[in-house]
């Protein structure tokens, strides 16, 4: 076999991990971040100053935000489950020594703090765990793509053949969910007085740039037969395809219907389609083409897969524009974010029950098809790590109750309760916004230029690819080069934000 064969089928025929096991490691990202937040907020307390220096603000994110990822996919995936345990243990132990320290200074009962806590008002015009969650997803697709040509990349971790939850499987429709969370009809919410179809008419301008980048993956792969998955999307298409006509069609379908009912459209799209491959022969169709005998014969045949998957796509995107208005309501306090995040549970009860029958009646997840089970398992597991950033976000405001003047960047800020007449010490203070700006962060940095992100990860696995016989690579030299990788991606962005650089004008 050629080396192209050869990683091609490195890739192939794999069948996906277990819910569970990928429900562990979506617990890393909010522990990693708390774990971030925590030592910069110990930082303060022993130095009286936030971290200034770039270079230290920078290996700290990396060592912290994005080093124990990398890990936990590679060499640590054996321990998978022990990994959130010991994060969490070492966070618990730095929100010690954080209290201890400030009780020593400042004697306020533990439940002063906590119902100071409760009333705390937080900034309503940002959600941090939007702005993270989105990051988070793109760091980890850029991990995925080239570990996977890996050895030490687990094999279940990868996407599935055709049924099956690999990790990467999962991370294609967070693409999608993150996407909506903040497409123009979600962030602007507050603005009824505008045409229906003004977002229409500026998301058909904003996705020439996935159009440009799929038309330029297509071509640059052709032209250096760099291997494929061509069961993947197809022989032509891409996932930047896929992005720009799901944004597309879901702007036409919002200018219709009111945008608080997207969940009954993403709904009944998604039950259409999962009635469409279980009475017809759309499914063999998809799974097997037109002839039964894997024929790429045509533009549909040779597509079919991510022509017809968009449907399953676009119903994760309209469900994931419900999630995003839901997420932007205004909530002043502490108190209201905790109220909302009862209804959180509910919703993946439901969403959990919907799986679960689909897998009962002999539906499983499918990324190929993005049937219903896919998209009900996409959306649950979405809605459970925003869940996770939002409480890591509320347990870093809590920490910086107890340190005045600490803060913590791409975290809610804390303004002044209205009740504000209390003891020194007791009290929420306002984090100071100059000193919060100035503090360097790895996460603004890539949420400033995430499709640029994700276009650089794209060509530097390509050309590790091509340099490296990543198939026979020891585990040493594999993470070295992980590392390195990951590190100049990060870097690169940190110096665009530094130089307050965006390439974005569409």
């Amino acid at each position: 076999m050629s080396q192209k064969q050869l990683k091609e089928a490195f890739i192939s025929n794999l069948n996906g991990t277990s819910l569970l096991e990928i429900s562990a490691g979506l617990s890393l990202p909010p522990l990693c971040l708390l774990c971030r937040g925590l030592l910069l907020i110990l930082y303060y307390l022993h130095h009286g100053k936030p971290v200034s220096s770039r270079k230290y603000s920078l290996l700290l994110d990396f060592l912290v935000l994005v080093c124990p990822l990398l890990f936990s996919c590679t060499v640590l995936s054996p321990i998978i489950f022990f990994i959130p345990v010991i994060l969490a243990a070492f966070c618990a132990g730095i929100f010690s020594k954080i209290y201890s320290q400030r009780k020593r200074e400042a004697r306020v009962p533990f439940g002063q703090i906590v119902e100071e806590f409760q009333k705390a008002r937080l900034d309503p015009e940002s959600v941090p765990a939007i702005t993270v969650f989105r990051v988070y997803v793109n760091v980890l697709t850029s991990i995925s793509i080239l570990a996977v040509d890996f050895p030490q990349y687990p094999r279940r971790y990868a996407k599935a053949e055709t049924y099956g939850t690999g990790v990467m499987d999962l991370g294609v429709g967070a693409f999608i969910f993150g996407n909506a969370l903040v497409c123009p009809e979600v962030r602007q919410q507050s603005h009824r007085a505008q045409p229906r179809f003004s977002s229409l008419a500026r998301q058909v301008f904003s996705v020439w740039p996935l159009l440009s980048l799929g038309v330029g993956r297509l071509l640059s792969v052709k032209s250096i037969d760099y291997h494929e998955h061509t069961s993947e999307y197809g022989v032509h298409w891409n996932f930047f395809f896929t992005l720009a006509l799901v944004r597309l069609a879901a702007s036409l379908l919002l200018a219709v219907i009111p945008k608080h009912k997207a969940w009954l459209a993403a709904l009944a799209l998604a039950v259409l389609y999962q009635l469409l491959l279980s009475t017809t022969s759309l499914r063999t169709f998809i799974l097997h083409g037109s002839d039964g005998r894997d024929s790429r014969l045509g533009f549909l045949d040779a597509n079919r897969e991510g022509l017809l998957s968009l449907f399953g796509y676009l119903a994760v995107y309209l469900a994931s524009v419900q999630a995003g208005l839901w997420l932007l309501r205004r909530r002043g306090s502490v108190r209201g974010w905790l109220r909302a995040l009862r209804g959180l549970p509910l919703a993946q009860l439901a969403l959990w029950l919907l799986l679960w029958l689909c897998r009962a009646c002999g539906e499983p997840v499918s990324r190929r098809l993005a049937n219903l089970p896919f998209c009900a398992w996409v959306l649950a597991h979405c809605l459970l790590l925003l869940a996770f950033f939002v409480l890591a976000d509320l347990a870093l405001v809590f920490t910086k109750l107890l340190v005045q003047g600490s803060s913590v960047p791409c975290c809610w800020e804390v303004v002044q309760p209205p009740d504000s007449g209390k003891k020194p010490g007791t009290e929420a203070v306002p984090v100071g916004r100059q000193e919060k700006l100035s503090q360097p962060c790895l996460i603004s940095a890539i949420n400033k230029n995430q499709l640029l992100f994700f276009l650089l990860a794209n060509v530097l696995t390509g050309a590790v690819n091509i340099l490296i016989d990543t198939i026979h690579s020891k585990a040493a030299f594999t993470l070295c080069i992980l590392h390195l990788y990951m590190f100049l991606n990060c870097l690169i962005m940190y110096i665009f934000h530094s130089r307050n650089i965006v390439l974005k004008f569409w």
